[in-house]
């Protein structure tokens, strides 16, 4: 759990916070899933860090939806929020610790892993380096989806995550990309990632 001793308030809107929390949580889910299945401790470390995440925000949450409390009416509305919150919450504990199994070598079941890989979409973790042709193009230029079958659900640039990121993001050098797709579309990213491949259309 996050210190939270170090939380300081932010006067940020319940709404926005709630939103956050319910998408770190989905993306902690398919992150943990796909760690356990390419045994990625990589993908697993996102997931604790993204817990760590979903702690503060729950925590902002919470400081914020009691300051917005004032009367017994305001309380039973905020109630449903703070009820959605703490199960977003709990689902991310749950994906942590299919990610500590991974950390901690505990092992999956290869029954577990071959139930996975028949799952349709693949996630992978890539990192874009200094020569590859995604840096300083927008996604909405690149158009990843359309042309590979590949959606970036996340942008980790140094320590901040942007999830579901605008079409108008532009990729910088460094930027580690969470994507799902089909595979040979995840495949096709992975090499324009590291500068295997400079051209989209030498993907087909």
């Amino acid at each position: 759990m996050v210190k939270l001793e170090k939380i300081e308030y932010k006067p940020i809107p319940v709404r926005d916070l709630l939103i956050e929390i319910k998408d770190s949580s989905e993306l902690m889910i398919d992150l943990a899933y796909s760690a356990a299945l390419f045994n990625s401790k990589e993908l697993a470390k996102e997931v604790l860090e993204l817990e760590e995440r979903v702690d503060t925000l729950t925590y902002l949450l919470n400081m914020n939806t009691m300051i917005a409390v004032r009367d017994a009416q305001d309380a039973q509305l905020l109630v449903g929020v703070s009820v959605v919150s703490s199960a977003a919450d709990k689902i991310s504990d749950a994906a942590a610790d299919i990610a500590t199994i991974v950390i901690q070598d505990i092992g999956i079941h290869p029954i577990v892993r071959e139930a996975f890989k028949k799952v349709a979409e693949h996630l992978v973790c890539v990192k874009i380096r200094q020569n590859s042709v995604l840096t300083k193009a927008s996604l909405g230029e690149l158009e990843l989806a359309a042309k590979i079958g590949v959606d970036i659900i996340a942008i980790k640039r140094d320590k901040a995550w942007k999830i579901n990121p605008e079409k108008s993001e532009t990729l910088k050098k460094a930027d580690l990309l969470i994507a799902r797709g089909a595979p040979h579309g995840t495949d096709a990213l992975i090499g324009l990632a590291d500068g295997t491949l400079q051209r989209l259309e030498d993907t087909h």
